[in-house]
């Protein structure tokens, strides 16, 4: 009986050396990997697509111009007195 009670015993001291050995390796690996993945530059973020700039307003034409177009129109008698003034009107209100 002696030796099988010394023998359960040193079972025990067996076991419990390596499970606190095993342990202790489970911690330290732990924390090297923690210590590796601090030293990982975190991923950049996702660029978010950007919406394609609207399409740039046509230019206005020069009011100018227009006014000047429209006096060569009403002289040539291809505008009346009445279309002439109307049309002078909205580009000068336009200005």
């Amino acid at each position: 009986m002696p030796g099988l009670v010394r023998g359960v015993a040193r079972t025990a001291v067996i076991a419990g050396t390596a499970t606190a050995v095993s342990n202790r390796v489970s911690r330290r690996q732990a924390g090297r990997w923690a210590a590796e993945e601090a030293n990982y530059a975190p991923a950049p973020p996702q660029a978010t697509p950007v919406a394609p700039a609207a399409p740039a307003a046509p230019a206005e034409p020069d009011p100018i111009a227009l006014l000047t177009s429209l006096g060569k129109l009403h002289e040539a008698g291809t505008l009346t007195d009445e279309e002439f003034a109307a049309q002078k009107a909205r580009i000068l209100a336009q200005m």
